[in-house]
């Protein structure tokens, strides 16, 4: 499994902002370092969040909620769960007005990380190459 590195989000970050408008900077370096990092947690040597479903909630969950960017923080989480899940070889089969509403769900805490992780799994289909 790959994930992306803190580089990686940064550029994301920095193309939304470029794409739509907003504040480009970090406002928190540790929040967003503990994010990005967040989906490859263990203990005792297991994987907490096993499934690459839950990894992509996991990822776009905490970008989103730790605010660590000034501005873009659903975009940057949003746009850098797709990618995680492509370089996964993953596509997730949402349209973009529902992703939106899925992502406020998201941010207002109207769904649980479970819920996410569920509605990622079951709108995931496998790349075939």
């Amino acid at each position: 499994m790959r994930f992306l590195s803190l580089e990686e989000v940064i550029i994301i970050h920095d193309d939304q902002i470029e794409r739509y408008g907003g504040s480009h900077g970090i406002r928190d370096l540790f929040l967003l370092e503990s994010a990005i990092a967040r989906l490859q947690t263990t203990f005792g040597g297991t994987d907490l969040y096993p499934s690459i479903f839950l990894k992509a909630a996991v990822l776009a969950h905490s970008l989103i909620k730790n605010h660590a960017f000034v501005d873009g923080n659903k975009r940057t989480g949003t746009v850098s769960m797709l990618v995680f899940l492509e370089i996964n070889e993953y596509k997730l089969n949402i349209s973009q007005k529902k992703l939106v509403e899925i992502i406020l769900k998201v941010e207002s805490g109207k769904w649980s990380l479970e819920r996410f992780k569920k509605t990622i799994d079951i709108n995931s289909s496998k790349i075939v190459k």
